[in-house]
């Protein structure tokens, strides 16, 4: 509220809860980041697919798996009367397209995609209904051969966003589920949440209890070890975990998917995935049950410092096809924007300023602005004024051309306005052109 009682315009006019507006700097960031990642994903062989905004409620929630169904908004779509749901995920949406319009392309097939889902999110930190993402889904890709190409990918992808301080943490969905299969209800509910939480005392507490009389000690002793089997740098080397849990999981059925992921973390660190910078990053979490009602077999989430959760996630969930009715194996993950957005801040990577030439000299006027454009420089004309300078780092122009003296021009910075580039009279378009493109680093 201002000094004479109005309140702000944006609380006069409100925006839904956990909704927002980006603004031209926000926004300018925001697509040159998904243009990153959409152009590295190209580069790997991945098409571009768009699902829709919203779909049938019934259809998209077969592919949903562990999402809470409160956190899906639903409507009821006037013309059909049809309940529908706006997305809160697209990866059941992409499953569906494979499943009913390119269910007769060979495999494997590599699809790509980007766009905001929408969700009702709790907790801190996590405010926001609208979430931006873009992410792979790769159909027909057997493990490991699949999962190591997803490995591959989310590590170079999250280099070329700039992060050169990541981990990726690999695991298993079925060990834990496995695992907690065994805990009788209601208690599997506290146990696999004591696991999210890493709670290892928590998880001794919970099964030395009476309701866990029923369990194998076997189990009870694996399951309160799981947090402790994580690592996999020099400190604490992988075979060191994997050593241990193949010793505590004899007899468990979390012994086969714990030889699944042996074989992959020694395939992912060996020599030749080295060059593709896995051997670096990858580490081993056990006990990660993020997601683990929904994967069948190896996930993976890229963790770098600054936001606080993981920049992206992914995995194996090869039954979700066969829910919409083609039984193919899958593999895949997603990138959450607004966390690199905040993990390239942490790391000081700095964005590049844009190229952006207000013309406000008159001659030449609309022509010079014409042949800026023809050069792929954005330009706008604007009449000379004196305030033409503000206005100009007000709408983050880079670079403004007012007249100079004796008929000729001048071309100012607008973040240094001194270091000012004086154009002879009848220099021509061309040494304008260049002057702009010399003084900004532009051959």
């Amino acid at each position: 509220m201002d000094r004479s009682g109005t309140p702000p315009k944006a609380l006069s006019h409100p925006l839904p809860a956990g909704m927002r507006d980006l603004l031209p700097d926000e926004t300018r960031r925001r697509r040159a980041l998904a243009r990153t990642l959409l152009d590295h994903f190209a580069l790997h062989g991945y098409d571009l697919v768009t699902p829709p905004a919203f779909e049938l409620a019934e259809v998209l929630e077969k592919g949903l798996g562990a999402l809470d169904p409160g956190d899906v908004l639903r409507f009821v779509e006037p013309e059909s009367g049809e309940v529908c749901a706006l997305r809160p995920d697209m990866t059941p949406q992409i499953a569906r397209m494979v499943a009913t319009r390119l269910a007769a392309e060979p495999a494997p097939i590599r699809l790509c995609y980007e766009g905001t889902i929408v969700r009702r999110r709790q907790g801190r930190a996590k405010k926001h209904r609208q979430i931006p993402q873009a992410g792979v889904e790769l159909y027909g890709a057997p493990s490991p051969e699949g999962d190591l190409e997803a490995l591959r990918l989310l590590a170079s992808v999250t280099q070329a966003v700039g992060l050169g301080s990541f981990v990726i943490d690999l695991g298993h969905a079925l060990i834990a589920r496995a695992l907690v299969d065994v805990v009788p209800s209601p208690l599997d509910v506290e146990v696999t949440d004591a696991l999210a939480q890493k709670d290892a005392s928590r998880l001794l507490a919970l099964l030395s209890g009476r309701e866990a009389a029923g369990v194998p000690k076997r189990v009870a002793e694996a399951l309160v070890a799981l947090p402790e089997l994580a690592g996999g740098a020099e400190d604490r080397p992988g075979e060191e975990i994997l050593s241990r849990a193949e010793k505590l999981f004899v007899g468990t059925g979390a012994e086969g998917p714990l030889r699944e992921l042996r074989a992959l973390w020694e395939t992912a660190r060996g020599p030749s995935t080295s060059a593709a910078g896995l051997g670096d990053v990858l580490r081993l979490d056990l006990g990660e049950v993020r997601g683990f009602a929904y994967y069948t077999g190896p996930i993976f989430h890229v963790l770098a410092p600054g936001p606080g959760e993981p920049v992206g996630a992914g995995g194996r969930y090869d039954d979700l096809l066969e829910r919409f009715g083609l039984p193919m194996q899958a593999v895949g993950f997603g990138l959450h924007l607004d966390a690199i957005a905040r993990a390239r801040e942490a790391a000081g990577v700095r964005e590049e300023r844009p190229l952006r030439v207000l013309v406000s000299a008159d001659p030449p006027g609309e022509a010079l602005a014409s042949a800026l454009r023809a050069r792929g420089i954005a330009t706008a004309w604007r009449a000379p004024g004196a305030d033409v300078l503000r206005y100009a780092a007000a709408h983050r122009f880079s670079h403004v051309v007012v007249a100079g003296s004796e008929g000729g021009l001048r071309i100012l910075r607008t973040d240094n306005p001194e270091a000012a580039v004086e154009i002879a009279p009848g220099a021509g378009d061309a040494a304008i052109v260049r002057g702009i493109c010399e003084g900004a680093g532009i051959a």
